[in-house]
């Protein structure tokens, strides 16, 4: 037996997360009974319908999609707005965007059906290391470099270390482009840190994210994640778990 959202995220519908709020919401039965109970648990055979519809098990899927810019990074927009999940009409499966990217950023977004792994990938514990090419105002000096790379604090917590390369000065129109590696993934954090110390992001672009990277890719295209690939993100998520799990275990003696 598994917990009700579990198997509602398995069954490619949605994230874990979001089908805690359906089950929250009464919009969840089972064997034709509302469930709104978190802990609830479902065997095989259980008939589960969201909104009346009978959920069905699909096969699980992993891409890798250049994400252009103007658009957004959710399966629905309520300004109907483009998004990223328009891009995949030509699939028999149903995938979602694992994170997010900001309307106007470009760059590396996986997309699955698979609702263990995107919150696998996503949990702030992961620490799968993002590399960023990034264009802000002002002249980056090194500094200011070398306060963002020790870490500074954004809403009370003290980023984790990161690595940060200029590759460009443009003294003309006074802005800076820079190669940054982080391994952490808070909400909008690389256009936060860099507010933080006076320097607004004109432009991002996420390069690569756990090894994997957009080599001849275009813009709007995707392409289907290898075993081997998934299997690698797995491994060095779990990874991560293990040793922040360690890490404060140890802390906390």
């Amino acid at each position: 037996m598994e917990r009700l959202q579990k198997v509602i995220a398995k069954s490619g519908y949605s994230s874990r997360r979001k089908a805690e709020e359906l089950i929250a919401k009464g919009k969840v039965t089972v064997n034709g009974e509302t469930v709104t109970e978190m802990g609830t648990k479902v065997k095989k055979g259980d008939v589960i319908q969201i909104d009346g519809k009978t959920i069905e098990f699909e096969n699980k899927v992993y891409y890798v999609l250049y994400k252009p810019k103007g658009m957004i990074s959710s399966a629905s927009d309520e300004l109907g707005r483009p998004c990223v999940v328009d891009l995949f009409n030509d699939i028999e499966e149903r995938v979602y965007p694992v994170g997010r990217l900001d309307y106007d950023s470009t760059g590396l977004l996986f997309m699955t059906n698979d609702g263990d792994f995107a919150n696998l990938i996503m949990h702030p514990s992961s620490h799968l290391e993002k590399v960023y090419d990034i264009t802000v105002r002002g002249i980056v000096t090194g500094e200011t470099l070398h306060q963002l790379e020790k870490g500074i604090y954004l809403d009370g917590a003290k980023t984790l270390p990161c690595k940060i390369k200029i590759t460009a000065k443009n003294m003309e129109h006074k802005n800076t482009r820079m190669l940054i590696r982080l391994v952490e993934g808070k909400n909008r954090q690389v256009r936060r840190m860099f507010e933080a110390v006076g320097h607004d992001l004109i432009r991002l672009h996420r390069a690569a994210c756990g090894g994997i990277n957009l080599k001849g890719m275009k813009p709007g295209e995707y392409r289907i994640l290898k075993p081997q690939e998934v299997k690698d993100l797995r491994r060095l998520a779990e990874e991560a778990k293990e040793k922040n799990k360690n890490f404060r275990q140890k802390r906390g003696k």
